[in-house]
């Protein structure tokens, strides 16, 4: 398994077999986990997903 780093972006494998990237938002005070769709910008915590997914791998970051 990886060890997550709140806000890097990772690539993120849908029971589809479908890519997207994700940012590791961390944890909340409650204990959920929170990430946000680099496409979209939406927030959601992992309870709320309703398909399995995985993580690939961390993307490189891109620095300016």
């Amino acid at each position: 398994m990886i060890a997550l780093e709140t806000n890097a972006i990772y690539t993120i494998e849908l029971c589809s077999g479908a890519a997207q990237q994700w940012k590791y938002l961390g944890q909340d005070s409650r204990g959920l986990v929170w990430w946000m769709d680099v496409e979209t910008k939406q927030e959601f915590n992992e309870a709320s997903l309703m398909y399995a997914w995985s993580v690939k791998e961390k993307a490189p970051s891109h620095r300016r």
